[in-house]
């Protein structure tokens, strides 16, 4: 059988990491390039791994859909299976641990969209088609500057201080990269066996911006603080720029505790045991040339995954 997996939005942060781990277990990985016929791309692969998000956040509602027919079209045409990265915006408010048996109550145009989508392939999938949707929360990965811990949580690290987008004490689930793409590779083994839809939850590694910053403060030996994200000043940036409104639709998952059911993937996967919140913190701190205190990273090694 072919190991031939084309990614769409490899420019992007899953697709980058997505790759990166497919390359390291041997597949050949092609590229697609927005613009291009994508049926002609996807001939002769096994697994379509759709990644791809409108450019610059530009146009949500009416950008995904389109993405969507193409997938699909190029996934009948060629054969191929098709992996999604998932998100938790389809719950909206719904309490958490999430699971596939959690109502799609999104409370979002986002995550309407997004609920609008996964219902397309899932009925992709009823037809007879192999369908994967990988579900995590927010990619996290010392190297990608534009995750959202990255560009705006840490930013000020240098500075001795964290930003919290929501309430320091509401616990998030994050997706360290490095874990959930070789989850997606192990997969992609196996995954096309059956037709079907397969909604796994990676349930990732949950911590609080306050947990953040006492992990970071043990590590650096000095005292980290917390300061709250500038909602007001984004609210004012929203008519003019995009990346702002689609972050201020996204606030309630800031001060929201949630978490995914890691049940399903612990059976599945009973090998697998993601990232630690002191692995992530180092990580972080390795890649920026920021010093660890001794003894504090006693159990880190500066061999990374990475």
């Amino acid at each position: 059988m072919t190991r031939r997996v084309l990614i769409l939005g490899m420019g992007g942060v899953f697709g980058t990491a997505a790759a990166r781990a497919f390359r390291a277990a041997g597949w050949d990985v092609d590229r697609y390039r927005r613009g291009t016929d994508m049926g002609i791309s996807a001939r002769g692969a096994r697994w379509i791994v759709n990644a791809m998000n409108p450019p610059n956040y530009h146009d949500w509602a009416g950008e995904i859909p389109k993405i969507t027919s193409q997938v699909l079209a190029a996934a009948r045409d060629s054969g191929a299976s098709v992996m999604v990265p998932g998100n938790v915006y389809v719950y909206g408010r719904e309490p958490s641990p999430w699971s596939i048996k959690t109502p799609h109550h999104p409370c979002t145009r986002k995550g309407r969209v997004r609920a609008e989508m996964e219902e397309r392939y899932r009925a992709h999938a009823e037809d007879g088609h192999s369908v994967v949707i990988l579900r995590s929360g927010d990619f996290i990965h010392p190297e990608a500057a534009n995750t959202i811990l990255n560009r705006l949580m840490l930013k000020d690290l240098r500075k001795g201080r964290i930003t919290s987008l929501g309430k320091p004490e509401a616990r998030r689930t994050y997706a360290d990269l490095d874990d959930l793409t070789r989850v997606a590779v192990r997969l992609a083994e196996t995954g096309d066996a059956e037709p079907g839809l397969l909604d796994l939850g990676f349930p990732g590694t949950v911590f609080s911006a306050r947990e953040l910053a006492e992990e970071l403060s043990r590590q650096m030996g000095r005292e980290i603080a917390i300061k709250r994200f500038p909602w007001m000043a984004l609210l004012l940036a929203s008519p003019v720029w995009e990346l702002a409104r689609e972050l201020r639709e996204m606030r309630y998952l800031y001060d929201m505790s949630h978490s995914i059911d890691g049940s399903e993937f612990s059976a599945r996967f009973p090998d697998m045991t993601p990232k630690t919140l002191e692995r992530i913190v180092f990580e972080h701190l390795y890649i920026r040339g920021l010093k660890v205190v001794p003894d504090q990273g006693r159990t880190m090694s500066t061999q990374t995954s990475f």
